[in-house]
């Protein structure tokens, strides 16, 4: 027999459920032979490019050179473009150098699902959706209605206890940190956020430029949590320490019944290397340096 769930973990995935429904429904055709990078993995509710999950590897060599508008990824003498066929060339060095690490850690085959920093780089030339800044400010600031650590549990008490314990420091250090009030509710509604709380937010994120704020958006996307992402920006919070605590509702039903051990451990390292790469993005976006002499070993 099933167990039973928390009417906080059933509103979650009604409102997950919803986000995917939309993106299948308005999801654009995807074109794999329109260039050799991928598309962002779908997040939804964002409409976003659907890549081919796999494709055989077709070039020996990966380089990096500077160019007019940045720098340059160059599949041997090929040179990297977008799903819309544009030069694919980002702000600086390090972020050139982490994405052609992705190409040349590729095998036999790419798998383009596991690049998540040349999809976020792909978002971030194409902007498949058309948004501009204050868009995509407010997209982000728009999960805190729902945000994860907001929605609490009014049973089974050890739950409640948990949450508690876990998330209210979080939320405590996000209120002293920005000055705002966040608060949590054991209503499905959520808690009533501040329109002051949503004006500093707003105000925060647009100190960060367009190609941060895609990975910002991303991570939010990933953890359902504005308050989590906004502690991985600051490094209050480690990679592990925020997906466990975005996953605290689903890793105590684990505990308390059990799981199909595969699938846990595959979406939880997936989960992880999602949020890597969106919070390693954001940090490489943010960062106007140059990394001097450094070279992508074969």
């Amino acid at each position: 027999t099933c167990p039973p769930r928390s009417r906080g973990a059933m509103w979650r995935s009604c409102l997950r459920l919803r986000g995917r429904g939309h993106y299948l429904l308005n999801r654009p055709p995807s074109d794999p032979i329109i260039s050799a990078s991928p598309g962002p993995s779908p997040q939804p509710p964002v409409r976003t490019y659907a890549p081919p999950t796999e494709r055989k590897r077709f070039y020996q060599n990966v380089s990096i050179t500077q160019g007019e508008g940045g720098f340059e990824i160059n599949l041997d003498h090929r040179k990297l473009k977008t799903p819309q066929a544009k030069l694919f060339t980002v702000p600086n060095e390090a972020l050139a150098i982490a994405v052609a690490t992705e190409w040349d850690s590729q095998q036999d085959t790419i798998k383009f699902y596991t690049m998540h920093l040349t999809t976020l780089c792909n978002t971030s030339l194409d902007n498949p959706t058309q948004r501009n800044k204050d868009q995509l400010i407010q997209a982000a600031v728009k999960f805190l209605d729902t945000d994860t650590l907001c929605y609490r549990v009014e049973e089974p008490e050890t739950l409640v206890e948990l949450q508690k314990n876990e998330w209210d420091p979080i939320i405590e250090w996000a209120e002293k940190r920005y000055g705002v009030k966040i608060g949590s509710s054991t209503s499905i509604m959520g808690p009533s956020i501040p329109a002051q709380t949503q004006e500093v937010l707003t105000s925060h994120l647009a100190s960060y430029n367009m190609w941060a704020l895609q990975g910002i958006e991303f991570v939010v996307a990933q953890l359902k949590s504005m308050v989590l992402t906004l502690g991985l920006i600051d490094l209050h919070l480690t990679v592990e320490q925020a997906v466990l605590l975005s996953r605290l509702e689903e890793e105590y039903q684990i505990q308390k019944w059990g799981n199909i051990e595969w699938a846990h451990d595959y979406e939880l390292q997936e989960l992880r290397a999602r949020t890597a790469a969106g919070t390693l993005f954001i940090h490489l976006c943010s960062e106007s340096s140059t990394v001097k002499h450094k070279l992508l070993q074969e």
